[in-house]
This record gives structure tokens, C-alpha cells and sequence, in this order.
């Protein structure tokens, strides 16, 4: 089984590659889960402890999703640390179109803002303010439509007390027109939404469970496979398209003038829903290598 699982990772990871590319995205929303992994795999906690500091565990699932489509953009897996969060930021920024800088919505995790800073950022040299003395140090430079605004949440005896809205590249009114088209707010609702699917779905992290992943690369594997059966193989209630003609029901009922779909479908990647079968069977063609910022 576990080979299996091998297999079907590498296909899935190069099915994803061919058609998550050069993506024009208004929204990205990023996330973080707590997961327990590394004490687990090294022996240092048996298994119910490990269940007990779930919450506390400084390793996670990092993800992206655009908001509109429910698109599982990007799924990693690592501590929450700057590296990561650059590395999860160069894989979002790798799969949009060279002209697309969408909004960025995140929590108040500070290393977003330095990430976001160097992929969607340029370097500047400020001008020295005297004659003599040391060049002053190198600056980057958001880009003039880089926007960017964090939700940050207050808890106190691990109970929500508060949430704040900060605006950190950008203006509010410019984040606040992007948003009204769709009648939102500043919100990390759908990507954390989106956390709890992946919760259900891949067992390795799931609450309260004695099915904890003892390394990294196969929760990788897992996780693989949820982003493509989510993306491409699932259709979401909340996503339709209208029918060329209406369907006759089976029974009593008015035509079916809608269909659901999944959020490949509803972002224009594909045109139909996908079966397991089908991706495990498709034969990746060679594609254009994503462009470097």
C-alpha cells in the first residue's frame, strides 16, 4: 500500500504542475494547521501525548487557496519558521500568470509580510542624507500593487476575544474595492474552512486520532492526493455552472438547469469533473517550465 501511495504522489504531483500554471487569481488566502510529526517520528512522545499537544506542536500544513474558486493552489508541509513561509510564498508566486500580483489575506504570522516582501518586491538603495559617513544599508520595496492585510486574532484561555484587521502593503481602500465585488470583508474564512476539510479528509492530521503520519514525506503523499481529488475529482455544492439545456429529473421535480463542480472546473482549468481513476491513468505531457521572479 505505502508503495502504492509512492507512486500515485509522483503522478499527482506532476498532474498538478501541468495544470496549475500560470493562474490569474484576484484573492490568495494563506493558512497554517498545527500537525504533530517530528516527536513522534524521533520516539520522544508515545502517541496519546502526541494527541495532546497537537495544538502546540510547532510543525504544520502550510496552504493557499483562492478564495473565489476554492482552489488548493499550494500544500506544504513544515515548521513555522521564515524559511517556510518564503518557500510557500515562491510555489504561490511560481504558479500565477507574470502579471497577476493578486490580494493577499493571511493571519498576523509576521513572516507572510517578509516573504511576500521578497517575491513581490524590489530592492532599492536610499539616498545618503550626508556627505560623509557609510552608504546607507539596502531596502526592498513593495511593488506599487502589492496588497496585503492580515486578520489577527486575540485568545486569551485559548478562547477568541478579538480579531483585528491590519493593513500592511497597500491602502484599505484599495483592499476594500477588491473585496466589495464579491460583498466580503477582510476575512481568512475560506481558507481556514478549507483547513477543516483537509482535517477530515487526511487522517494523518486529523483531532483526537491514532493515526498520526510518523514523517513528513508521507503526509507530503497524502496531502497530494487530497489537492488533486479536491481541485479536480470532488464537485462542491457551492460551485455551479449552468447547463447548455436543462435536465429532466428522475422523479417529480423541475429541471435541473445547474450543475455542480469542482474547483478546477469552476477556476477555467478544466472542462469536466475528473475521476481518481482517470488522473492516476492521464499521461502528463511535457509543460513550460514556471517562470522565475
Amino acid at each position: 500500500m505505502l508503495q502504492w501511495l509512492v507512486e500515485a504522489a509522483e503522478q499527482l504531483r506532476a498532474f498538478s504542475a501541468y495544470f496549475l500554471c500560470d493562474l490569474h487569481l484576484e484573492q490568495v488566502q494563506l493558512d497554517e494547521v498545527y500537525a504533530v510529526l517530528r516527536a513522534r517520528k524521533a520516539g520522544e512522545i508515545n502517541a496519546v501525548e502526541a494527541i495532546r499537544r497537537l495544538e502546540r506542536s510547532p510543525y504544520g500544513v502550510w496552504t493557499a487557496m483562492d478564495p473565489k474558486s476554492t482552489l488548493l493552489v499550494v500544500v506544504d508541509v513544515g515548521c513555522r519558521t521564515l524559511a517556510m513561509a518564503q518557500r510557500v510564498v515562491h510555489q504561490v508566486t511560481r504558479v500565477l500568470a507574470p502579471s497577476c500580483v493578486p490580494l493577499f489575506l493571511t493571519d498576523g504570522l509576521t513572516d507572510y509580510g517578509t516573504a511576500l516582501l521578497t517575491h513581490v518586491g524590489f530592492g532599492m538603495q536610499p539616498a545618503r542624507r550626508q556627505d560623509k559617513g557609510p552608504m546607507p544599508k539596502p531596502r526592498w520595496m513593495p511593488l506599487p500593487e502589492l496588497r496585503y492585510a492580515q486578520v489577527v486574532k486575540s485568545y486569551r484561555c485559548r478562547r477568541l476575544v478579538g480579531v483585528k484587521h491590519r493593513v500592511v502593503f497597500g491602502t484599505q481602500l484599495a483592499i476594500e474595492q477588491v473585496l466589495a465585488a464579491c460583498g466580503w470583508t477582510i476575512n481568512t474564512a475560506f481558507v481556514e474552512r478549507l483547513n477543516l476539510d483537509i482535517r477530515q479528509r487526511v487522517a494523518a492530521i486529523g483531532r483526537r486520532v491514532n493515526t498520526l503520519c510518523q514523517g513528513e514525506a508521507g503526509l507530503q503523499q497524502q496531502l497530494v492526493l487530497f489537492q488533486v481529488y479536491h481541485n479536480f475529482v470532488l464537485p462542491h455544492a457551492s460551485l455551479r455552472q449552468a447547463l447548455a439545456a436543462p435536465m429532466a429529473p428522475n422523479g417529480r421535480g423541475s429541471a435541473k438547469v445547474w450543475r455542480p463542480c469542482p474547483p478546477a472546473m469552476a477556476a477555467g482549468l478544466t472542462d469536466h469533473v475528473w475521476s481518481l481513476k482517470e488522473v492516476l491513468l492521464y499521461r502528463v505531457p511535457p509543460w513550460p517550465q514556471p517562470h522565475v521572479r
